[in-house]
């Protein structure tokens, strides 16, 4: 299994400005977010002043990945709404996904919260405190389209060498279908294991498999042998106890479906729209 331990953390701007000038507003800005306080709108604590500051795993396309040098995605997007309702920019480091398990992190004052595609599971919640459910998602088997894969069983029933992305529910359930999945760092590598026939099938969330399938190259090459409903549904998560900023980032959500901004961003990153997803029950 891909281990983490050498992965260095990086500080990447999620806003349209670049990095020095992200850096800049957040030392100069006014009101309950501004220098010199860790307290933003609604006494919220920050750990750093003038700033929200989000561990997140990349890349994770459509939810977060580095774009023409800056990061973006649906879960960006969804926190900027929260840092604007803070009135603080959103800063992110990029940190290993097995962070998000423990709520590593969060507990050592590194980060503000975590958005990074997560499952809401029992055993998360452990460590976290997680937000109401943001998006519903489903896990898909992608296949080379000569492959001859029809379903998981199928790739199952032919021995096929599986990969799933490492400390992921995606590997979780491979394991419990009886597999023996090959654990990849990140969806690029997932995908580049596939390319590369390191692995004849995939399973990984199905947001993003339709990402990559935007791809002509990889619509040529690729194909969905299957969706995997699994009643998986995405959250944020903050540090046990932290209520202020989780309930701020509550009604980040919540406004944001009423308002028709999660609408926006869902078809701007996801696709075509699918009403459901705005109104997940909780998990």
């Amino acid at each position: 299994m891909t281990t983490f331990s050498g992965r260095r953390t990086r500080v990447l701007a999620a806003t349209t400005a670049t990095a020095g000038l992200v850096l800049v507003a957040a030392c100069t800005s006014s009101g309950s977010g501004g220098s010199g306080t860790k307290t933003a709108a609604g006494g919220v604590q920050l750990v750093k002043a003038g700033q929200l500051t989000t561990c997140t795993h990349l890349p994770y396309p459509p939810f977060q990945s580095e774009i023409n040098g800056k990061v973006q995605g649906f879960d960006v997007s969804m926190i900027d709404l929260v840092a604007k309702d803070l009135g603080v920019k959103q800063q992110i480091l990029d940190t290993p996904f097995e962070n998000f398990k423990t709520g590593a992190f969060l507990n050592s004052g590194q980060c503000d919260l975590a958005a990074a595609g997560m499952t809401i599971t029992a055993e998360r919640k452990k460590n976290v405190d997680f937000s109401d459910p943001y998006f519903d998602a489903t896990q898909a088997l992608l296949v080379g389209k000569n492959s001859g894969i029809t379903s998981l069983a199928d790739a199952k029933a032919k021995k096929v060498k599986l990969g799933a992305q490492a400390q992921t529910t995606g590997e979780d359930y491979a394991k419990k279908q009886g597999f023996d999945p090959v654990s990849f760092e990140s969806s690029d590598a997932v995908l580049n294991g596939l390319r590369a026939g390191q692995v004849k099938a995939v399973v990984i969330d199905y947001p993003v498999v339709q990402g990559w399938l935007k791809d002509k190259a990889n619509a040529d090459a690729f194909k969905l042998a299957g969706q995997i409903n699994t009643g998986e549904q995405y959250g944020f998560t903050v540090k046990k106890g932290n209520t202020k900023l989780l309930a701020a980032v509550n009604k980040a959500i919540k406004n944001a479906k009423a308002d028709g901004t999660y609408k926006k961003l869902y078809e701007k990153w996801i696709g075509p729209y699918d009403a459901a997803a705005a109104s997940p029950s909780a998990s």
